[in-house]
């Protein structure tokens, strides 16, 4: 059984610790949070200290493996390239509840969570720290780059392209062969019948764009 930490203790954090638990394989040794006091505890869990804790933790608690438990792709981002580099040779487990399904010959990169219902058909690649939310469908021979997401039933067609820290919003439709750009976020309930360009907001049915944006603007 793989001993992990996992980073962030926020409502995020609550599903990540439960896809943990109901994956199997793995011993949550606590959470890792720089804006709650050490001992503070969620679902059971205390917070064990900060990102800057995080190699003397490992050393003491024989720690294995780290999740980076944070919805914001370019937070996430920024903590993942952090631990490698200041954790050296720590892996970044895969995280899949036991009620997704991963279609044959689809690969999920190192660090991506998959929660409850979410399904990725054949052919599909999710790339490094991604998230595929509750219910949240990628079809076949898609791509999601690097620190992508998908959020709950956010669906597309076949042969679409998310791309790196692209954030495809709660209940959004990608049709088929659809390209979203680096850093683009896609509002809720939208229908993207055309590509996005990267660094676009784009929103409604059919979605437009509304504007850009800067790398690491906040959007949840």
């Amino acid at each position: 059984m793989q001993s992990i930490v996992i980073i962030g203790s926020s409502g995020h954090a609550k599903v990540v610790i439960d896809v943990a638990e109901k994956a199997g394989g793995f011993r949550v040794v606590g959470l890792i949070d720089d804006f709650r006091k050490t001992g503070e505890a969620t679902l059971g869990y205390e917070v064990l200290g900060g990102v800057a804790d995080l190699p003397r933790l490992i050393a003491e608690h024989g720690i294995r493996g780290v999740v980076v438990a944070v919805g914001d792709n370019f937070l996430r981002g920024k903590l993942a390239e952090g631990i490698r580099s200041d954790a050296p040779g720590v892996a970044f487990p895969t995280l899949v509840h036991p009620a997704a399904s991963v279609g044959k010959d689809a690969s999920i990169g190192e660090g991506a969570v998959l929660m409850a219902g979410a399904v990725v058909n054949p052919a599909c690649r999710v790339g490094p720290f991604c998230i595929l939310n509750t219910n949240s469908s990628l079809d076949h021979d898609s791509v999601m780059e690097q620190y992508a997401s998908l959020a709950p039933r956010a669906c597309t067609g076949g042969n679409t392209f998310i791309g790196p820290y692209a954030a495809v919003g709660i209940g959004a439709t990608l049709l088929h062969g659809v390209r979203v750009g680096a850093h683009s976020v896609i509002g809720a309930g939208a229908t993207v019948l055309e590509d996005v360009k990267d660094h676009t907001v784009a929103l409604g049915t059919p979605a437009k764009a509304v504007k850009t944006r800067k790398v690491g603007e906040r959007y949840l």
